[in-house]
């Protein structure tokens, strides 16, 4: 048989369950059907692929010309054993546009996700460096190892919340990316918890994290009157307890944010006590705390911690020295600015 027929309720079927046009579907084939007949030895240049929609009947139609080139009508050039070659198209192409419309479909859907925290069900890994996320009614995410939180298992069925990281297409079709590490996770679940930081009277002004450990987050009220630290640890501080359950367990440090650097400095070594700050350079941005020989230890942290996130969170080149260090003989300091901060400095009040 020289002729063959492509199922068109099957056509149909996709046109109504995933709204890809039918007459796109069919050019879609067309186009496919006419690349696999000029790969065929003997195939007419000029030609061209016809589909009755009503039966699914492939023809291939082509060009007759005279001897001076000149066309005079076409001919049904289709090939024998076409219509093998003309179903494996048909599905490939119909399985290509039903991808694109699921792409499109996350892409559209999912686009103004990006940089939210959603929610989600962790489902089976089908690669043991990534865990798959479902997401809402419809999509699929992934949380891949690097964005993981150090510590944490991720089971089948249980829920959690994430970081939306990206949305984008890919090669292998469209991809949500998510993270637990992200500071903004932190600052998502707070906007949760805090009512005040939706009607935008409390605002997030810096976060430092060290995920699966501890993060410092500065808060400063937008209205007189509020007290922006304690909307944020909540009654018997319970929105931070809550955000801190749904980061299982990593610590958290609420300061106050301040205008003025120095006092900023002094807030972020919190639950240290700072009897002041010098400021030494605005170009070059350092600054040392002073603090009360029992409060070093507490300063620094446990391997730096402490004084290394004030720094992240205050963007300062922190040095560390106790209230009865004189000269340089003998002195314990700490410095702690990552290679990744910049700084600001100024003042020396105290918190």
């Amino acid at each position: 048989m020289r002729r063959m027929e492509i199922d068109m309720t099957a056509l149909r079927m996709v046109e109504q369950e995933k709204g890809v046009s039918l007459g796109r579907l069919v050019e879609a084939i067309e186009e496919a059907l006419l690349k696999a007949y000029h790969n065929i030895p003997g195939a007419v240049s000029k030609a061209r692929i016809e589909i009755d929609q009503k039966t699914g009947r492939v023809t291939v139609m082509a060009m007759d010309e005279d001897e001076d080139g000149n066309e005079i009508g076409e001919f049904d050039d289709t090939p024998k054993n076409f219509g093998r070659i003309a179903q494996s198209t048909a599905r490939s192409v119909i399985m290509q546009r039903l991808r694109d419309a699921d792409d499109q479909k996350v892409l559209g859907g999912f686009a103004n996700q990006k940089g939210q925290v959603v929610t989600g069900i962790v489902d089976q890994s089908r690669d043991g460096r990534i865990t798959i996320i479902k997401v809402g009614d419809d999509f699929e995410a992934v949380l891949p190892d690097s964005e993981k939180a150090p510590g944490e298992a991720y089971r089948h069925g249980d829920r959690i919340r994430a970081f939306v990281v990206n949305v984008e297409r890919t090669e292998k079709g469209a991809r949500i990316t998510l993270s637990r590490t992200h500071p903004g996770l932190v600052a998502g679940l707070f906007e949760r918890e805090v009512p005040e930081i939706q009607q935008g009277l409390v605002k997030i002004k810096a976060i430092a994290r060290e995920a699966g450990h501890r993060t410092k987050i500065a808060v400063a009220a937008t209205r007189e009157g509020v007290n922006a630290k304690g909307a944020c640890i909540g009654p018997m501080g319970s929105r931070v307890r809550a955000v801190m359950t749904e980061l299982n367990g990593e610590k958290i440090d609420i300061v106050d944010w301040s205008a003025d650097p120095g006092r900023f400095v002094a807030n972020a070594l919190s639950p240290a006590r700072v009897s002041r700050v010098v400021v030494h350079s605005i170009d070059n941005r350092t600054a040392t705390a002073i603090v009360p020989d029992f409060q070093l230890s507490l300063a620094i942290g446990k391997e730096g911690q402490n004084a290394r996130l004030a720094a992240r969170l205050t963007d300062f080149h922190i040095d560390i020295h106790s209230d009865t260090e004189t000269g340089d003989e003998g002195v314990a300091s700490h410095s702690s600015m990552p290679d990744d901060v910049t700084s600001r400095s100024y003042s020396d009040p105290q918190d």
